[in-house]
């Protein structure tokens, strides 16, 4: 009995032992996890960052779309060197398609000069091809794409990158929806980069100045041509001259006021816009013109709680610009393009084309700036939370002034056939409408109709040296008004 007894305290120490051996080697107790909270400061969509008091929200796209009657972007249908929509031949596409992801991050902080918010906006985009000259043709780069159309940082009331510009409308060129060329107004939907301050006055009152970098070609800067090296073969294709730009020397200044409330928004926009040409000829002794300011002027208009039905809208603006043609004819619309259609005169085919430019100057003389001038606006109806529909359209001038338009006319005679007359001024107009179907939340069908129309002022007939890209040859054109039909079917889940 003694011996069991001593085997049993025995065994109870050993287990004791080996017990507190292993508790000691067992390991810290993991931390908690810290599950991902909402952050209810800044609206719906919003977390906290772990570990931070940053809250961030994901957000973008997917699309799909179809445009038919065209040979590009969803646009009218013209040519350029590279796209052969308005060439109206074999080379056009009858239809064009796009796949396109869009994705966004935003990030806000609190701090106590307010929140420091950070944005960045990437699509990345599959486009179809464009065909291009004849025996040979050749197919345009069919390749997925990267664009960045913001990437900003707000701070106190600045905002230092790449957005929007405050020159634009909040709608940009789609009053109530429509192609990416309506005239009548500025847009950079794509992005300026920038450096911008905007003052809150309360009661939805707001003025903002900002500096903005327009040299990039789908921004700012229309065409500066050296008419005095122009030629017909450019003429045809509505390039009047030799790009004239020079080196960058101020960005564009920029101011807005503007009044935003439950009635609806009403906005004023300036812009200043330098013109610093090269020289007369290929080196620094050849001269050069004088700089020269351009300048633009928008006014914006937004009409809410109309008593056709909920969330019904109306949307206006116009613009007036000198020296400054973008922002009116804005940064998706082409700057010099052609278009083909039949000709009612006996001659081989008719052409219409449109050179727009900031301005022309030729050897020894100064730049002589282009005027424009145009309005855009739309409405939409909603018939129900699933259906709406919409009208739109804009209608726009372009001018060139007396010293422009003789230098360019001066080209114009080596190609004319007797009788023709000279003006290269146009009137271009876009209408429109378009039906939306909301099956579920965030998930939207489209269908958008549009006609165009270049009313161009040029008469009677030239003798055209022919357009190799669009398979045009040398022939007896007749110059006539050109019209375009496009459609665009779009289906797009946002998240």
């Amino acid at each position: 009995m003694k011996m069991v007894k001593s085997l049993l305290l025995g065994t109870a120490a050993t287990l004791i032992a080996v017990g507190g051996a292993q508790a000691a080697d067992l390991p810290v107790k993991a931390k908690a996890v810290e599950y991902v909270k909402i952050c209810s400061l800044y609206g719906a969509g919003f977390y906290y960052i772990p570990g931070t008091d940053t809250c961030i929200k994901l957000g973008g796209y997917v699309r799909a779309d179809m445009l038919l009657g065209g040979g590009g972007d969803y646009g009218f249908r013209n040519s350029s060197s590279t796209v052969n929509g308005g060439s109206n031949n074999r080379l056009t596409n009858y239809y064009f398609s796009r796949a396109r992801f869009d994705f966004n991050v935003d990030t806000r902080t609190a701090t106590e000069y307010g929140v420091v918010r950070t944005y960045a906006d990437a699509v990345f985009s599959y486009d179809s091809t464009n065909v291009t000259g004849s025996n040979p043709s050749a197919f345009s780069a069919s390749s997925a794409s990267l664009g960045l159309y913001h990437a900003f940082i707000q701070f106190a009331g600045f905002t230092f990158g790449r957005t929007v510009s405050i020159f634009d409308a909040p709608w940009q060129s789609y009053p109530a929806g429509g192609p990416d060329t309506i005239p009548g107004g500025s847009n950079h939907v794509n992005g300026v980069n920038q450096v911008a301050y905007t003052a809150d006055f309360g009661q939805g009152i707001t003025a903002s100045f900002a500096l903005q970098d327009e040299t990039s070609a789908n921004n700012g800067q229309s065409n500066l041509w050296n008419v005095s090296s122009g030629t017909a073969a450019q003429f045809v294709t509505g390039v009047y001259g030799a790009s004239a730009w020079g080196g960058t020397r101020s960005p564009e200044i920029i101011g807005q006021v503007r009044v935003d409330q439950a009635w609806g928004m009403a906005q004023l926009s300036v812009a200043a816009h330098e013109l610093h040409a090269a020289y007369y000829g290929a080196t620094e002794v050849s001269g050069h013109p004088s700089d020269k300011w351009g300048w633009a002027v928008q006014g914006a208009l937004s009409i809410k709680n109309i008593p056709t039905g909920a969330g019904d809208v109306i949307n206006l603006q116009a613009v007036y610009t000198d020296g400054a043609t973008r922002y009116n004819f804005q940064s998706l619309f082409p700057q010099s393009f052609f278009m083909f259609s039949g000709s009612s005169n006996g001659a081989y085919q008719s052409t219409g084309f449109a050179g727009l430019a900031d301005g022309v100057f030729g050897t020894a003389t100064g730049i002589d700036t282009v005027k424009t001038w145009g309005v855009r606006g739309g409405y939409t109806h909603n018939w129900s939370p699933n259906w709406a529909s919409a009208v739109y359209g804009g209608y726009a001038q372009l001018r060139y002034g007396t010293t422009g338009k003789g230098l360019i006319c001066t080209n114009f005679a080596a190609i004319a056939v007797a009788g023709a007359t000279c003006n290269p001024d146009f009137n271009f107009a876009v209408v429109g409408v378009n039906t939306v179907w909301t099956p579920v939340k965030n998930l939207a069908f489209t269908a958008d109709l549009s006609w165009s129309r270049l009313d161009q002022k040029y008469s009677g007939s030239i003798a055209s040296p022919g357009i190799a890209s669009a398979a045009k040859p040398a022939a007896v054109y007749e110059l006539k008004d050109q019209n375009s039909v496009s459609m665009m079917l779009r289906a797009q889940r946002n998240f």
